[in-house]
Formats: C-alpha cells, structure tokens, sequence
C-alpha cells in the first residue's frame, strides 16, 4: 500500500532530522528536483544521491541540526509542510530558520522538493567562514532546473 503524501513527507523530514542518508535516499523519486529557492533554480540538484550531497553541503558541518514540526498541509499530490529548523555549528553559532516547503508525491516518493527560507538569517548566524566553506564545497550535484519548476 502506497503511502498517503502527508505520511512520506513526514517521513522524509524524520530521516532528515536524524541526518540517516540511507533512510532518506527512498522518499526521493530518480527524477526528483530539490530547489533551494533563495538560490535559484540554476543551482537545483536533481535525484537522491546528488540531492542528499546537495543537502551535505549545509548539514555535515553543524554539530547539531533538529527539524520542528510545524503546520502540514495537503492537497492531493501537493504537501507544504511549514516547520523550523534549529543549525548549531561545533564553534558555538546557531541558526533558527523558519521554512515553508512545499513538496510533490507521486507513488510514494518525492519527485519535487522546493525550501523557502531567508538566507540573511543563515549567513547572519553562521561562522565568519561559513559563506567560505560552501564556496569551495563539492558542486558535482549542480542541476539547472530553469523553466522546470
């Protein structure tokens, strides 16, 4: 039996909140998008194994990252989940995020995921070298999803 879409969506945030790549690699169809809106789609990532090294690029630094629930909301296929997040960095720094994201299922898995969020919060709560760690990160995930959103 097929999951209902709100269910693999909260399954998918579970798995994140845990940072279990192997648990959150199935929530993802071959042919999802994952779009970091304040970037734009030009630096989208495209598929599990180049969307969980997009989200890598954020979590693997952070000494601790935690997910808070918020409002879920589904129409059909359709899910925004409005949720905080919680980034703590080994040097002491924390970011409290808010996001709303929304998500499209089909068959049980994610097959677009798009994060809307403030990045001036990010930048402003996060280590001086921060913005210098991401620029020189691995970018093998780049997928330019222009006019697929």
């Amino acid at each position: 039996m097929t999951p209902a879409p709100a269910d693999t969506v909260l399954g998918l945030w579970r798995a994140l909140s845990e940072r279990d790549w192997d648990a959150v690699s199935p929530f993802l169809a071959d042919d999802c998008i994952y779009l970091d809106v304040p970037f734009g789609p030009a630096l989208a990532a495209r598929g599990p194994v180049d969307i969980i090294k997009r989200i890598k690029v954020g979590f693997e630094p952070l000494s601790s990252y935690r997910n808070h629930d918020g409002l879920l909301v589904a129409n059909g296929d359709d899910v925004i989940y409005e949720h905080s997040e919680t980034w703590t960095w080994p040097t002491g720094e924390v970011a409290e995020l808010p996001f709303v994201t929304v998500h499209r299922v089909r068959d049980g898995q994610i097959t677009l995921w798009k994060d809307y969020w403030d990045s001036t919060t990010l930048i402003n709560s996060a280590p001086p070298t921060w913005m210098d760690d991401l620029m020189a990160a691995d970018t093998s995930w780049v997928y330019d999803a222009t006019g697929q959103m």
